[in-house]
């Protein structure tokens, strides 16, 4: 039974957690820590449940005490009735109540079966049960306001879950979106992070890029053979190289740290290198081959030529000088002695010219004299010659049946050994003039003379039923009597060395060259336009190897009993391709034709 002065009661949480409870003994008892938490109404007996919870919803809301009398419940078979007393309190961090039980009436007891109606308990049992029913009407009234509160109360609270799980889906949502900008903004990160690693890693290399080359470039300036000093803002010596201290005869004690201008005995105090020095770093001006003559201790007299300019390692260090020494003493005793050997070589140049000019003169002369002596020679030969060749042939014409037959021979010896001397003759006469000839160029249609050519050759092209091809030839400026005599003996060796029994044929080209075919020939002017005409022939050839001995005057590749000529023909058109400033070139082989190719300029 629930004691009358302590009556039983618990603390409970918002959550209707049990936080203390006390008994019938009246003491207040902590739940134990670490255990589950005892919830107030699974703890109620039967019947207690339905109303401590309405109670408690009351007073959570109204913040008010709150009582309700005569709660009938069932306790070990008998009916009892309770008063649940609930306090809010307001003290506290969070919101607690106290919740009291009071026993408020006697229990009763239970009436047998057996009892007669009408009887005197029957009846009180009766009024009892009218009361308690109309008690209990009054608490189904109040039972129904406070479920109505309740439904309301929890339909504001399921809105309120509505709104806060609306809130909940949008907060979700905006989560996710967020997740979703995180993991880009991850990926972006981690793209970050590895450009950032590509580019450390580059910055590393070039860090080591960097160290190489700046120990490159000390281990040129420590080798190098010109001496090197690097100077700081100050013009204070920072380093030197071996070569400084070797040709200097010093050492790194007595150089570096020292001011530039004390070196030595002040060898380099001079104003005008102190003043274009001092503007290097901050006008940023260098100096370009500044020469210096001085009597160095060590040295002597000697030529020095100096550079400087404006060097640094890093952002971090300040900029540096460098200054670079070479020593000219001997190039400038060289450039002396060949400046008066230049001008002993332009003085004895200016007198061999004018000796040279003076032999020209005489030379001139000389040949002025030889023409004449040739063509006096010329003539005069042929009167005696032209005698010769009369007196035979009517001596041949006359006498020729008296005549014994070796006499006919004789004759006959006589009168070819003439005409050979009269071919002779001329040729030379024409070589001769060919040399100085001071025939005025013009321009030449090649076509007309060519034409000319063939004209001349007719009963010879008839005897031996021989083809001429051609091209069409270009115009150019050239001497037509000298063109005239080079076409006249190509095509007259093609018609006299032909092979026997068979018609000869002559093919005659033309065409221009390209500059890389000009670049091939070394005496041809490069910026010149030349030509190209070949005569090209099926006769009897001759072996590669005398390609530059037909040319020579008097050379023959046969014997004149198989072959007549002088052997002045190709000479004589080699000549005359030499006067007109061009190249002529003979190619073939034995039995399989010649070809001759004539390289002429369009222009003089």
């Amino acid at each position: 039974m629930l004691a009358k002065f302590a009556p039983p009661g618990v603390v409970v949480n918002a959550e209707l957690d049990i936080v203390q409870f006390r008994g019938t003994t009246g003491m207040w008892l902590e739940s134990s820590p670490g255990k589950p938490s005892l919830n107030v109404l699974k703890m109620a007996r039967d019947g207690l449940s339905f109303e401590l919870r309405n109670a408690l919803h009351k007073v959570k809301h109204t913040r008010e005490p709150l009582i309700k009398e005569n709660i009938p419940m069932q306790f070990m078979g008998i009916e009892r009735q309770v008063t649940i007393e609930v306090l809010p309190l307001l003290n506290t961090v969070d919101l607690h109540f106290l919740v009291l039980f009071r026993d408020t009436a006697q229990p009763v007891d239970i009436v047998p079966l057996t009892t007669e109606v009408g009887g005197p308990l029957a009846n009180a049992r009766q009024t009892r049960e009218k009361v308690r029913i109309k008690e209990l009407i009054k608490e189904l009234a109040q039972v129904r306001e406070d479920m109505s509160s309740i439904t309301e109360d929890q339909e504001s609270i399921n809105e309120e879950l509505q709104g806060a799980n609306e809130e909940l889906v949008s907060g979700s949502e905006e989560l996710q979106s967020l997740n979703e900008e995180l993991e880009t903004s991850k990926e972006e990160i981690q793209t970050s992070n590895e450009e950032l690693i590509i580019v450390n890693q580059e910055l590393y290399d070039r860090n080591e890029q960097l160290n190489i080359s700046r120990l490159y470039a000390e281990s040129i300036v420590t080798t190098i053979r010109e001496p090197l000093l690097v100077l700081n803002k100050d013009l204070l010596v920072k380093s030197a190289n071996r070569s400084f201290y070797t040709m200097f005869q010093t050492t790194e004690e007595g150089t570096e740290g020292k001011f530039v201008f004390d070196l030595g005995n002040k060898q380099w105090d001079i104003p005008g290198l102190r003043k274009l020095l001092e503007k290097i770093l901050p006008k940023k001006t260098s100096i370009v081959d500044y020469e210096v003559s001085h009597n160095f201790p060590a040295l002597g007299e000697r030529v020095m030529l100096l550079n400087a300019t404006r060097i640094f390692r890093d952002n971090s260090e300040e900029q540096s000088i460098l200054l670079a020494i070479e020593d000219i003493t001997a190039k400038r005793k060289i450039e002396k002695e060949l400046k008066l050997f230049a001008e002993e070589l332009e003085r004895q140049v200016l007198e061999r010219t004018y000796s040279l000019h003076e032999a020209i003169i005489g030379l001139q002369h000389s040949n002025e004299s030889l023409e004449q002596f040739a063509y006096i020679a010329s003539h005069d030969l042929q009167e005696p010659l032209r005698k010769i060749r009369t007196f035979s042939t009517l001596l041949q014409d006359r006498y020729e049946k008296d005549f014994p037959p070796p006499a006919k021979e004789l004759v006959t010896k006589i009168i070819a050994s003439s005409d050979r001397m009269s071919m002779l003759i001329k040729g030379v006469l024409n070589f001769s003039k060919m040399s100085h000839s001071a025939s005025a160029f013009e321009k030449t249609d090649l076509n007309d003379i060519l034409s000319d050519v063939i004209s001349d050759f007719d009963l010879l092209i008839t005897e031996k039923s021989a083809v001429i091809y051609r091209e069409v030839l270009p115009i150019i400026e050239a001497i037509p009597l000298q063109i005239n005599q080079l076409f006249y003996n190509l095509i007259g060796n093609s018609l006299k060395f032909s092979k026997k029994e068979t018609a000869p044929s002559v093919t005659i080209t033309s065409k221009m060259l390209t500059w890389q075919e000009v670049e091939m020939h070394k005496n041809l002017n490069r910026k010149a336009d030349y030509c190209e005409i070949s005569f090209k022939d099926d006769g009897i050839g001759f072996q590669q190897q005398f390609a530059e001995q037909i040319f020579l005057i008097f050379h023959r590749l046969h014997a004149r009993e198989t072959f007549s000529g002088t052997g002045i023909g190709l000479a004589l058109c080699k000549k005359i391709v030499i006067n007109h400033h061009g190249e002529i070139f003979g190619t073939s082989n034995e039995n399989e034709g010649a070809l001759f190719q004539i390289v002429l300029p369009l222009k003089q």
